[in-house]
């Protein structure tokens, strides 16, 4: 057995990894760049863009690129770059760039010196392994280990100091029997990427939570062709963490609900006259209301955490934030 973190870095990333495969991620599960919700949250988007004054837009981890594909739908006038695992698509648009990461927290050596970008982590982070622990009867937290092959698990050697340093702050109140996904990866992934722009603002959308509200028997989870399945680092299915949005240390925090509704994305009513005047308009309009309700549902997608930090000239909050994020997905 080994630690959950070298397993699951495998298991997605490694030759072969989960995240490697050609169908993509949209072939197992729905974010809300794919679908009938992408069009509406490129609107989002491109209308942070905006508010934010940036000239071009990153999408890390981005799938097949699909956001970026609505993006351009939109004639937006936005230099446009995917950053995946995987090769460039053939589907994408031809003047939408590409660079290739490692996979899990490092990033692409091009992907440096950025002026006015918005970089857009939509999911990205809740499949950065992380270390999973469990305090043992003792009050001890122990390192999880797993069987790659099965899932199943036994307790390591104590976490770490700088894991245990972490817990201290950010997750003080383990219990015995608890389970605690320690964030550092994630917060080191992320003051990485902010350390990769010069000018703009770094967004990570995730689902996550806050110290008000730590689960306390975890949020490990796996999905193969769109259904909940168990565990195991094999390399056929997803694995996902929920993240610690608090301790990423990120400028503003607050829900997607909010942010989409911040950047006026907002479900209007559609006039009933519009069917007859118009029986396309009206059902395209239909349909947009229907992305932006489910996009902005607090008790789905709506609910999830938008950690947001500005670099550069001017790189302050806008206003205080509002909200903290306790989500779940």
């Amino acid at each position: 057995m080994i630690p959950w973190r070298e397993a699951w870095q495998h298991a997605l990333y490694g030759p072969g990894g989960f995240y490697r495969r050609p169908e993509g991620p949209a072939g197992h599960f729905t974010t809300a760049t794919h679908g009938s919700l992408g069009p509406a949250f490129a609107e989002g988007v491109a209308a942070l863009a905006a508010r934010e004054g940036v000239c071009r837009v990153v999408d890390l981890a981005c799938g097949r690129g699909e956001l970026l594909a609505h993006l351009r739908r939109l004639g937006v006038d936005l230099e446009l770059t995917g950053v995946d695992v995987v090769d460039r698509p053939a589907s994408l648009p031809a003047d939408v760039h590409w660079l290739r990461s490692p996979g899990g927290p490092d990033l692409p050596d091009e992907l440096a010196d950025l002026d006015d970008t918005l970089i857009v982590a939509n999911e990205w982070l809740d499949v950065i392994p992380c270390t999973i622990a469990q305090v043992d009867d003792e009050g001890v937290g122990r390192v999880v280990l797993v069987d790659a092959t099965t899932g199943e698990e036994s307790l390591g050697d104590p976490i770490p100091e700088d894991d245990a340093r972490w817990v201290a702050q950010w997750w003080p109140s383990a219990v015995a029997g608890e389970r605690v996904e320690i964030g550092s990866t994630r917060d080191r992934a992320f003051a990485e990427l902010v350390s990769r722009v010069r000018s703009g603002v770094v967004l990570a959308i995730d689902y996550g939570h806050t110290r008000a509200q730590r689960p306390t028997e975890g949020t490990l989870a796996a999905y193969r062709e769109g259904v909940p399945t168990l565990p195991v680092p094999d390399g056929s299915c997803d694995l996902t963490v929920h993240v610690a949005l608090d301790s990423l240390g990120a400028d503003e925090l607050t829900t997607q609900r909010d942010a989409l509704r911040d950047v006026g994305l907002v479900a209007a009513p559609v006039p009933h006259d519009l069917a007859s005047r118009d029986p396309s308009a009206y059902l395209e309009a239909l349909a947009r209301r229907s992305a932006v309700g489910a996009l902005t549902d607090p008790r789905g997608l709506g609910g999830f955490g938008w950690a947001l930090t500005r670099r550069g000239q001017g790189a302050v909050p806008r206003r205080a934030p509002r909200h903290t994020a306790d989500s779940g997905a």
